[in-house]
């Protein structure tokens, strides 16, 4: 018996917005705290003058995203099926514990800016009782993940309307930002800021690690996520796509990664327009350090809609960054991948539940935040690259009748990118454990 939920097209009539959706989870995913964050500083430091990176990553993340849905709609088996199947058990169970680790690792700074979304909201001094609510908030999320049916339509829905809620949370702050339209237009063409030039790897000066691309790395590393990415192949298959459809699986990716562009492209640019020059990007820690920025500028009405923005991101990214995780845990082990099976729910939970343990513990100082930080980048190191040298083996062992001509090249530029970033990921943490 076929247990693949009904494709789109048992429903003739749809509207262009029913017919999306697996790539707008992957956007809400990406388009986290880290991703406004990054946008914030970089729009901050350097103004315009970056905007044509964002959009090349965005273009990578686009097509890395269309690759994988290609051959998540392609093969019979799952990726990690297809993996196992091919080269054993073994590799595919590593893929899935490498990213299971990552995400419970970066499931904790979710949960630290959940808590900035919801802290301008109840004071600076009800830290416990905000902790709490962030509990409770675990434990409502980790109820309607086990008793929920058709778990893929209620995610899809909710993540479009978290999206929705940002895109207008960060429009309004750009409207009042008022940004030079001239300005803007010169940003999308190719160009190295004075303040980035010079060694491409860190260096040590005094003791001090220098490393004038991190922030902009970080921008890169946020926008084209080769987690989010090769989660979309899994989500086509939630949604009932097969290769008949293959049109709809590369409109559906090029629309949600057109989003995340978008919403970056906003934020940085309002952070351009009112932060440059005037506020040290060093100062800006956490997304909610950029509402804070923006208050005395804007006044309460904008800052309340930025940290509605925030806390939607955030929330958005807590929840499917949790599901990716458990969903390829379990089907690097062999068990049913389904988000509405129970081995991926309780992989999630699993998850869920890590990432809350190391943000309160990180809160009370019970775990140093740095040490988190640090192991979960050494994780990135590996996983990056595994990630996308999985897409690439799998394309290049697709048959020929079924494989767009691009979807090689595109890997390949993905195995580069992906290198590149865990190459000077590992020489940092390199140097900050050995200074």
């Amino acid at each position: 018996m076929n247990s693949s939920p009904p494709s789109d097209t048992d429903t003739p009539k749809r509207t262009w917005l029913g017919a999306i959706g697996p790539a707008l989870i992957v956007a809400a995913v990406v388009l986290g705290p880290g991703s406004i964050l990054t946008s914030s500083k970089v729009g901050c430091e350097y103004g315009y003058e970056l905007l044509w990176m964002l959009a090349a990553a965005g273009l990578l993340m686009a097509a890395t995203t269309a690759t994988s849905a290609v051959l998540g709609q392609s093969f019979s088996n799952t990726l990690c099926g297809e993996l196992a199947s091919r080269l054993g058990r073994p590799a595919a169970a590593i893929v899935g514990l490498t990213l299971f680790l990552i995400v419970a690792c970066f499931q904790s700074s979710n949960n630290t800016a959940v808590l900035a979304g919801i802290e301008p909201f109840f004071g600076a001094n009800s830290f416990a009782s905000v902790l709490m609510l962030l509990g409770l908030l675990n434990a409502c999320v980790i109820a309607v993940l086990m008793l929920s049916r058709d778990l893929y339509s209620h995610i899809e829905k909710l993540m479009k309307l978290l999206i929705a809620i940002m895109i207008i949370g960060f429009l309004i702050n750009l409207i009042f930002a008022a940004p030079s339209i001239t300005q803007v237009a010169f940003g999308l063409i190719p160009s190295i800021p004075d303040g980035i030039s010079g060694d491409f790897f860190p260096t040590v000066e005094q003791g001090t690690i220098i490393d004038p691309w991190w922030a902009t790395q970080g921008m890169i590393a946020t926008t084209f996520s080769i987690a989010g990415a090769f989660y979309q192949s899994y989500l086509v298959r939630e949604k009932g796509w097969t290769s008949t459809e293959l049109r709809r699986g590369l409109a559906d990716s090029a629309i949600g990664i057109a989003v995340l562009v978008l919403a970056s492209a906003m934020i940085m640019v309002t952070s351009a327009a009112v932060l440059h020059g005037r506020v040290a990007a060093s100062e800006l820690k956490s997304a909610a350090d950029v509402a804070a920025q923006l208050k005395p500028l804007f006044g309460l009405f904008a800052t309340v809609l930025f940290s509605v923005g925030i806390f939607a991101g955030a929330f958005s990214s807590f929840l499917v960054n949790a599901m990716i995780g458990g969903t390829l845990l379990a089907d690097g082990f062999g068990w049913n991948p389904s988000i509405d099976g129970r081995p991926a729910k309780r992989c999630t939970v699993a998850a869920l539940l890590a990432g809350f343990l190391f943000a309160s513990a990180m809160q009370v100082g019970a775990v140093n935040k740095v040490d988190v930080i640090i192991f979960a980048q050494a994780l990135t190191v590996l996983g990056g690259p595994v990630l996308a040298l999985t897409l690439l083996y799998l394309g290049i062992v697709l048959e020929k009748s079924k494989r767009p001509s691009w979807i090689i090249p595109v890997a390949i530029i993905a195995c580069v990118v992906t290198t590149m970033l865990a190459a000077r990921t590992a020489w940092k943490i390199w140097l900050t454990v050995t200074l």
